[in-house]
C-alpha cells in the first residue's frame, strides 16, 4: 500500500507495508529519506537526516523485537506545515518498549536506540495498534525545532 494525499489536503502521506527483516527495515529507512527529499526535505537537511536516523531505530526495532512470523510491519510517513511524523506499527503486543531515560550499562551491545529517538524528536511515545493486536511507536519532529 502506498499513498499520497490529495492536493487540497495540506498534509503530505506515505505509508507502506514491509517484510518484518533488515530487508525490509533498510527499504524503509531509505524510502523515508527519499519522500523526504521529494517532499522538499533534502537529502542533506537536518530533518531529513533526523526523521531517517529515527526511521532507522524505529524500523529496527521492529523487526528485532516486534517480528511475528509472516507478518509484516506498517509505516506511515507525514508532513504537514510544521511538524514531521513517523509511526512504525508491528504486531508483537506482549513487547512494549519502555519509556525510560536510563542508559544501558556500558558495555551492553544494544538498548539505546529508543534513548536515540528520544533525544532527537521533539516528542515520541508507544500506542496500542488500532483494530488489532500490536502497537504503534511513533515520532514527531517540530519543524520550528530546524
Amino acid at each position: 500500500m502506498n499513498s499520497e494525499t490529495s492536493p487540497a489536503s495540506t498534509a503530505l502521506e506515505f505509508a507502506m507495508r514491509f517484510t518484518s527483516s533488515p530487508r525490509g527495515a533498510r527499504l524503509a529507512r531509505r524510502l523515508v529519506s527519499h519522500r523526504l527529499d521529494s517532499w522538499g526535505h533534502p537529502y542533506t537537511s537536518t530533518a531529513n537526516e533526523t526523521m531517517t536516523l529515527i526511521a532507522a531505530e524505529l524500523t529496527g526495532n521492529a523487526v528485532r523485537h516486534g517480528h511475528v512470523p509472516g507478518r509484516d510491519f506498517h509505516l506511515r510517513l507525514t508532513d504537514s506545515a510544521a511538524t514531521l511524523r513517523i509511526e512504525v506499527t508491528d504486531t508483537r503486543t506482549e513487547r512494549v518498549p519502555l519509556l525510560s531515560s536510563h542508559e544501558p550499562p556500558g558495555d551492553a551491545e544494544s538498548g539505546r536506540g529508543l534513548l536515540i529517538v528520544a533525544r532527537l524528536a521533539s516528542r515520541w511515545a508507544v500506542a496500542p495498534r488500532v483494530g488489532a493486536p500490536g502497537k504503534t511507536v511513533w515520532a514527531e519532529l517540530c519543524l520550528s525545532r530546524q
